[in-house]
């Protein structure tokens, strides 16, 4: 299995990945769109606070099954606007991917308004597990070592 394929497999499998930037790691609801984990943030989402001023960001990403850290990958940040060719795919997956969506039938306007939409674009460098710091912060997955 290649790198991005294993890192496709994980998100496409986990409700949760976190994202690393600027010393701080998030937990994120998200869904796997195409080729990269997109998300919403900002305007009563999730916060991401400032996720569109940084060009590349770290996702961790873990075995639903276990729990455990299984891999962590660079993603490049694109900010998806309703200009965007990727906004109608990316959107419509994470409003129906999303519990308890406010407004449903609003929600995607809404988003374009208020919110920061983002696709994590995995650039191919990943880490398995083994070679994780295990100084991650206790918000990130928990570390497995056989």
């Amino acid at each position: 299995m290649q790198p991005t394929d294993l890192i496709a497999d994980l998100a496409k499998k986990s409700g949760l990945v976190w994202v690393g930037y600027a010393n701080h790691t998030h937990a994120i609801w998200h869904e796997w769109v195409g080729d990269a984990v997109c998300a919403v943030t900002g305007g009563g989402e999730q916060p991401l606070p400032n996720i569109d001023k940084h060009q590349t960001v770290t996702l961790s990403l873990r075995s639903k099954a276990t729990r455990a850290l299984v891999a962590q990958a660079e993603a490049r940040v694109e900010v998806i606007t309703p200009e965007s060719e990727h906004w109608e795919a990316v959107t419509e997956a994470l409003k129906s991917g999303r519990l308890n969506v406010v407004d449903a039938d609003n929600a995607i306007e809404r988003w374009g308004r208020e919110s920061v939409v983002v696709r994590l674009v995995p650039t191919g460098k990943v880490t398995l597990a083994d070679d994780v710091s295990s100084s991650l912060k206790r918000t990130s997955p928990h570390l497995s070592r056989s």
